[in-house]
């Protein structure tokens, strides 16, 4: 079975049951997506057994390719695996529209799962747009609300200024090899390969917001609760993480990349860090933690152990989609984001008893899965510099506070009180109880015998282990749990000071890209004005001119009129006499056809020209359906 059919799987299931689900109720729906999880499991299963390598040859030198790696075969199965318990969850906690939300979540699986396995940088390119698209679409989900088109935009632009890098990467790679493979990586020399690596790392900051694109997370905390699970633990915040691990040995041809990614990842990681730990609002405490848990990531591979990043993935992805699903839930409840309005650990208890074991893993206690992923890293840091590993060991810490403070802080116990919220729905707890469960299992990791033969089968090297580094690291989680119960005792509704507000709000970053945002799109409005006076302007004035003339010849001398009536009149009655009986279809269908198809496609080139970027994203959309399409009658031909 081709490898192109792990990622069309999702994609025709998603516009079936977008099709076929109108009538479906929420659980009905939740358990259909399920269902089309499960095929794409199953077809992922099937493809990746029986096919290596796969291509579509559009050219000599335009190939789109697909090929197993070590890292696209972990991120093929990780992706419908966590979005299988976020699809359910979605159907069934989302009121608005949520057949359309579960198809685009289907449908970003899909975008992914491209990602994941292209084997250059062209068919890279094209999932790297889908899976803009499709979290484009998720966070305007609400798209009547006030504020929120902003936001989406906000993100769009932010994360596209980066994906602009991967262009010009693309671009050196053909401009020196003739190719975009990512074979042909490791043929560059000279200027074109720091060009090509300096575009690929800085379009995988944007994408896993690292400094100074991490605020972006915040501008998409506008889409549903489903759409932020998805898209921070498995998926659009994860894909520039697995570009970095997937071509990490191409990329260290350049001797600065290490030390960059490194830099990066450890300033994003303690800058996320506090930021989540002076947070209020519980989604973005969450988006704050993200960035700096792939900011940790980022150390593992600049430190050269890109499967020790790639483990730390999977560990997170499944405690990550799960708080989200917990900031929903007790949304949900007090119908707020804000920390300070919850305490629903007497409303909620077992929803606050599956986030205790969440939190406690994104704190890094041991035995927890993701504990022992987090001391991985520090090893892999120790091997080039241990203050290096005492940095990573000093953002473990923070993440213990921010944890424990959004535990404490959503469901600590507090005096019984009224609450109109809903409690929560069967299928959501069965979804956060299978992410939890799953956090839980991933504590086997513990035991070397099996992660030994884990990373033996998945080729990954782990670093050696240091004793006094574990002793150090697990000291800092324990003191920044007893900070983060101590300042949760003191913490107040009461106003906080400036540096504290500077803190949680990103230390301004979110202003600085919503002025880039709204610069991008007052020069797209100009580029419109400039549109209508320059090109619709001369049609105008034609069409103008047209009614002027035929107003004039109405109003002419009627004497003239008549004259041309007595002469042409048996002609012009033959005329309608032949068309009436047989050329209707041509002298009115016809005409009137091209002139309907003339009208909205000058609609839709007009748009496109104005900055609407729905347009754009729609245009694409299509197009790229219809070329999956042949390709996948091409597969089978």
């Amino acid at each position: 079975m081709t490898l192109w059919i792990v990622p069309l799987t999702p994609w025709l299931l998603a516009l079936l049951l977008y099709g076929a689900g109108r009538r479906l109720g929420p659980l009905a729906l939740g358990l259909s997506a399920g269902v089309a999880l499960l095929l794409t499991l199953a077809a992922t299963g099937l493809s990746l057994n029986t096919g290596a390598a796969a291509s579509y040859r559009w050219s000599e030198s335009l190939i789109l390719g697909l090929e197993r790696s070590m890292a696209g075969d972990i991120f093929a199965w990780l992706v419908p695996l966590v979005a299988l318990p976020v699809a359910l969850y979605a159907a069934i906690h989302v009121s608005q529209a949520p057949r359309r939300l579960v198809a685009l979540l289907l449908a970003f699986v899909g975008a992914m799962q491209l990602l994941v396995l292209a084997s250059d940088l062209l068919t890279l390119l094209v999932a790297w747009e889908l899976v803009g698209a499709c979290s484009w679409g998720l966070i305007l989900h609400r798209w009547q609300e006030e504020g929120i088109p902003g936001q989406a935009i906000q993100a769009f632009l932010v994360t596209r200024l980066g994906d602009l890098g991967l262009y010009i990467a693309a671009a050196a790679l053909f401009a020196g090899t003739g190719g975009f493979g990512y074979a042909a990586l490791g043929d560059l020399s000279g200027g074109l390969l720091h060009v090509a690596v300096a575009g690929i790392v800085l379009a995988a900051a944007a994408k896993s917001a690292q400094l100074p694109f991490s605020a972006w997370l915040f501008a998409a905390m506008a889409g549903p609760v489903p759409a932020s699970a998805l898209l921070h633990s498995a998926t659009m915040v994860a894909a520039g993480t697995f570009l970095l691990a997937r071509l990490a040995p191409q990329l260290e041809q350049a001797a600065w990349f290490s030390p960059l990614v490194i830099f990066l990842g450890l300033a994003t990681a303690l800058a996320g860090g506090l930021v989540a730990s002076f947070q209020g609002h519980a989604k973005r405490l969450l988006a704050a933690s993200t960035s700096a848990q792939y900011g940790l990531m980022w150390v593992a591979v600049g430190a050269g152990f890109p499967g020790v990043a790639l483990l730390h993935a999977i560990t997170h992805a499944c405690l990550k989609a799960g708080l989200f699903l917990v900031a929903g839930l007790a949304e949900r409840r007090v119908d707020s984001y804000q920390l300070a309005d919850m305490r629903l650990g007497r409303q909620l208890p077992g929803v606050a008893a599956l986030s205790l074991v969440l939190c406690l893993a994104l704190a890094g206690l041991a035995p927890l899965g993701a504990a022992w992923s987090k001391e991985q890293i520090a090893s892999a840091a120790a091997e080039l510099t241990p203050w290096l590993a005492l940095g990573v060991a000093m953002a473990g810490g923070i993440s213990a506070l921010y944890a424990t403070r959004f535990q404490r802080l959503a469901f600590g116990r507090a005096p019984r009180r009224f609450s109109s919220g809903r409690p929560p729905a069967w299928g959501e707890r069965v979804s956060l109880a299978g992410l939890a469960l799953a956090t839980l299992m991933l504590s086997i990791l513990w035991w070397r015998p099996f992660s030994e033969s884990v990373a033996a089968a998945l080729g990954i090297v782990l670093p050696k282990e240091h004793l006094w580094l574990m002793v150090v690291s697990l000291a800092l989680v324990a003191l920044g749990i007893g900070v983060g119960l101590w300042i949760t005792r003191q913490e107040t509704r009461e106003a906080k000071p400036a540096w504290q507000f500077a803190l949680a709000g990103w230390f301004g970053l979110p202003a600085l890209h919503q002025g880039v945002a709204d610069g991008i799109m007052r020069f797209a409005h100009r580029l419109a004005r400039f549109d209508d006076r320059v090109f619709d302007a001369p049609a105008t004035h034609f069409a103008r001119g047209i009614r002027g003339t035929a107003r004039g010849l109405a109003s002419g001398d009627d004497r003239v009129v008549d004259a041309g009536l007595d002469i042409t009149a048996r002609c012009w009655q033959w005329l309608a006499d032949f068309n009436a009986r047989r050329g209707e279809w041509l002298a009115d269908g016809l005409p009137n056809g091209l002139a309907k198809g003339a009208e909205t496609g000058g609609r839709w080139a007009r748009a496109t020209q104005s900055g609407q970027t729905h347009h754009y994203y729609t245009m694409i959309t299509v197009g790229l359906g219809a070329f999956f399409l042949f390709l996948l009658i091409g597969a089978f031909l």
